[in-house]
């Protein structure tokens, strides 16, 4: 069975993030979305907030799993008997962080393979920074998030 891991901090799932997730999710047998707790960032949504979150934009998409982890990618992927790691690209500037990724976790284990994928260009300015901006000041966030979680993200900035 081809397990494909995504891994991200999605704070929160955009819908950049979510046409990586469906068009992923149909090469493999089963893609798990791994939300990472990152100490390099400062989340505005918790770790379960933002797995909650996908867990309603994945609903109906079968063979997908979400999950949270810490740690090493790496070590993730062993756990998960994954080879291979999907990232999403919506530019070149994106790029040249990922690569540099990509070659230390193929330093880690040679047998990791990761997969790039660009973005639809309908979503290649849309980041979850972006969302948060837009919901922070009121602003509509229509067409950017999946609709099952607008109201979440929106609420969350209401407070």
């Amino acid at each position: 069975m081809s397990v494909f891991v995504y891994p991200g901090s999605f704070d929160p799932v955009t819908n950049g993030h979510m046409d990586i997730i469906q068009r992923a999710a149909k090469l493999c047998d089963k893609l798990v979305v791994a939300v990472l707790v990152n100490s390099s960032k400062n989340p505005v949504f918790t770790l379960e907030e933002r797995v909650d979150l996908l867990k309603c934009a994945v609903k109906g998409i079968d063979n997908v799993e979400i999950e949270s982890f810490s740690g090493l990618l790496i070590d993730f992927m062993r756990k998960k008997n994954s080879k291979v790691i999907i990232k999403g690209l919506r530019a070149v500037s994106d790029f040249e962080y990922e690569l540099q990724m990509a070659l230390l976790n193929k330093n880690l284990d040679s047998d990791i393979e990761t997969l790039f994928m660009m973005t639809n260009i309908n979503y290649s300015f849309l980041s979850s920074s972006s969302v948060r901006e837009l919901a922070r000041h009121n602003g509509n966030i229509d067409g950017l998030v999946p609709d099952c979680i607008k109201d979440k993200i929106m609420d969350k900035f209401r407070r």
